[in-house]
C-alpha cells in the first residue's frame, strides 16, 4: 500500500505545473494581443491623418485653367496668358479691414489696406479667412517693427511688403501646415 500512495502524490504536482503552464501561456498571449492591438490603433490612427493633410493641401492653378466667368468674381485675376508671363493663375484677396498702428520709435500713424495674392487654388484664401484675428495681429507686429524713415522710400516699402509676406505665410504655416501667399500688395497707404 505504501508504494501505491506514493504515485498519487506525484500526480498531484504535474497539475498544479499543468495549470501554471497554462495561465501563463494565456497571459502572454493576453500580452500579445494587447500589443497588437495598441500597435493597430497607434499606426492605423497615424495613417489616417497622415492622408487627411496631403488631401487638403492647395495646388497650383497653371494659366488658363479658371473658367472665364470666374475671373472677374471672388477677387480672382489672371488674364491671358503669354510666353513671357507667369504660368500660373493668381488669385487675389483683398483683407476688409484697414491696418492702424504706429511706427517703431515715432509718434506717426501708419494705416495701410492690404491685399494678397497666391498662385494656389481657393484653399489658401479659406485659410486666410479662417486665421484672419492672427494674420491680423502678425502684421500689425510687422508695421509696428518698421522705422519712420523707411517708409517713405521705395526700397522701404518693398521690403515691408517682403516682410509681410513672410510674417502672413509663417502664420498660414503654423495653423494649417502651409503658407501659399505669393505678395502683399498696399492698396491704402498713409502716414499721419
Amino acid at each position: 500500500m505504501a508504494t501505491a500512495a506514493a504515485p498519487a502524490p506525484e500526480d498531484a504536482p504535474k497539475k498544479k505545473k499543468g495549470k501554471k503552464g497554462l495561465i501563463m501561456i494565456l497571459g502572454a498571449l493576453c500580452l500579445v494581443g494587447a500589443g497588437a492591438g495598441g500597435a493597430f490603433f497607434m499606426f492605423g490612427g497615424a495613417h489616417k491623418t497622415a492622408e487627411e493633410p496631403a488631401k487638403e493641401m492647395p495646388k497650383l492653378l497653371p494659366k488658363g485653367s479658371k473658367p472665364k466667368e470666374a475671373e472677374g468674381e471672388g477677387g480672382h485675376g489672371g488674364g491671358e496668358s503669354s510666353a513671357e508671363g507667369p504660368k500660373y493663375e493668381s488669385s487675389y484677396f483683398q483683407l476688409e479691414k484697414e491696418f492702424t498702428t504706429n511706427l517703431k520709435e515715432s509718434t506717426h500713424l501708419m494705416q495701410l489696406g492690404l491685399a494678397v495674392s497666391t498662385p494656389y487654388d481657393e484653399k489658401v484664401i479659406e485659410h486666410l479667412k479662417l486665421h484672419e484675428l492672427a494674420v491680423r495681429s502678425a502684421v500689425l507686429a510687422e508695421i509696428n517693427n518698421t522705422d519712420e524713415e523707411a517708409i517713405f522710400t521705395p526700397e522701404g516699402k518693398k521690403d515691408l511688403s517682403q516682410r509681410l509676406v513672410k510674417a502672413i505665410n509663417a502664420v498660414l504655416k503654423e495653423k494649417e501646415g502651409f503658407g501659399g501667399v505669393a505678395n502683399v500688395y498696399f492698396t491704402n497707404f498713409i502716414v499721419q
